[in-house]
């Protein structure tokens, strides 16, 4: 999308270019228009409409943009390929490096009015501050990439509310995030505006809220259109994207075979494609399911495999939430002092604004492994952490599980009225299989 120059602005370049070729105003106007109209064009008394603009870039030997805009076509296409220049820099994990070349096509597109260079430029600062951690800028850049997009068709915006849905659940403002990515694809889908792409991005962002949440029917329900939609989808990155979220619903539901083999495709995707950071975010999914099936030893190495890529790649927020998994192996494998130390370190990258559900995580294993050094004072101290991160965040089946064993610890201790207060606190939160109180699920896609 190219905004336009005023009528006389376009009128004066129709009539110059016009004069250089040589031609009459009849000769540009036949055969759809009289020579009266173009004269009249020519004088700025009239606005040509994109059919006449058509006819006459046409008859001129002009493209329509340049006619538009007075720039060459080949500008815009220099920008679009730049764009996509910089979002294989951002994929190989130079976020630094991509976050220059956004902004400098920022400029660019601010400078020649490309709405959609600009929109591009500014999704892409968003994703690379989301990439460093910087999630109160990125969901700004996700907002601005909005705006600009106003009188665009919704799946055309897809892309910026689901990068400002992200940045909402990355900050453990998961209820809000599931809100805004619901309430988008009830639109898209009660509106018929069945873009496979669009709507599988939004249900493949939504498993992880969900999850989180302990709305596991609703991921799961998530996760069986995302795998519908698929073969629709025209992005193989979104596709491999979809795979690594689909694998959380399977190990949940202890199918972990199909989880294995969900993470397999997306991550040969990803190497096909060389994506660097989603690589290593399917190397830190595996170690979590093969975590989860107790194969510990796998798992240590999957999750060490994903902290060195996040790393190198300056991933700093992505590191600390992956360095809390593989803090979890660690301690299972026995080696309690090396998790502690781990977790020590992160905890300062990860805050309730930022990371919150893995700062909980991070909290809660220093509090187990507190009470495994016989220091009740301080797993207490951690436990109420933790469960003061996951009452803001919403994350209901995290917050049961939590109050168990604040509850078990003030029991031993000897404070059963507190144990008795921290129990009715995690029943409070725990919710019924398969319901949840988002309230209606959002019209399901015409499959």
């Amino acid at each position: 999308m190219v905004e336009r120059d005023d009528p006389e602005t376009i009128g004066r370049r129709v009539q110059r270019l016009r004069v250089e070729r040589g031609l009459t105003q009849r000769q540009v106007a036949e055969p759809a228009y009289s020579a009266a109209y173009v004269s009249t064009l020519e004088a700025g008394r009239v606005r040509p409409s994109d059919q006449a603009l058509r006819h006459l870039a046409e008859r001129l030997g002009v493209e329509v943009d340049e006619l538009a805009t007075g720039r060459p076509a080949h500008l815009v296409t220099d920008l679009r390929l730049r764009i996509v220049e910089a979002q294989r820099t951002l994929a190989t994990g130079e976020a630094e490096e991509a976050t220059r070349q956004y902004a400098a096509l920022l400029a660019e597109a601010d400078a020649l009015r490309i709405v959609e260079v600009r929109a591009a430029a500014l999704l892409g600062l968003g994703e690379c501050a989301v990439e460093t951690g910087e999630l109160v800028e990125g969901r700004q850049y996700f907002e601005r990439a909005e705006q600009t997009l106003a009188n665009a068709p919704l799946p055309a915006r897809v892309p910026a509310l689901r990068g400002r849905a992200l940045s909402h659940y990355l900050a453990g403002e998961l209820r809000y995030a599931v809100y805004l990515l619901e309430s988008t694809l009830d639109e898209l889908n009660r509106g018929g505006l069945h873009d496979p792409d669009a709507l599988l991005l939004l249900y493949a962002s939504i498993i992880g809220p969900y999850m989180d949440m302990g709305a596991h029917a609703r991921a799961a329900q998530a996760a069986e259109f995302a795998l519908a939609l698929a073969p629709q989808a025209g992005d193989p990155a979104l596709v491999a994207r979809m795979h690594r979220s689909v694998a959380r619903t399977l190990i949940a539901e202890g199918r972990v075979a199909e989880a294995d083999a969900s993470l397999a495709k997306a991550a040969e995707l990803y190497r096909q494609l060389q994506l660097r950071t989603e690589l290593a975010n399917c190397h830190w999914m595996r170690g979590y399911v093969y975590a989860q099936n107790n194969e510990l030893e796998r798992a240590e190495d999957e999750l060490r495999q994903a902290l060195t890529m996040l790393s190198a790649s300056r991933a700093a927020l992505y590191s600390s939430q992956a360095a809390v998994e593989l803090a979890d192996v660690l301690h299972r494998r026995g080696k309690s002092d090396e998790a502690a130390a781990l977790l020590q370190d992160v905890l300062g990258d990860l805050s309730s604004e930022r990371g919150a559900v893995h700062s909980a995580a991070a909290h809660r294993l220093l509090g187990i492994i507190a009470e495994d050094a016989r220091d009740p004072e301080a797993a207490e101290e951690h436990y109420v952490r933790a469960l003061s991160l996951l009452e803001r965040a919403g994350a209901a089946g995290d917050l049961a599980d939590l109050c168990r064993l604040l509850g078990d610890l003030l029991r031993r201790e000897g404070r059963v009225e507190a144990a008795l207060d921290a129990y009715r606190t995690g029943l409070g939160h725990r919710t019924a299989p398969g319901t949840t109180t988002l309230g209606p699920a959002p019209a399901q896609p015409p499959l």
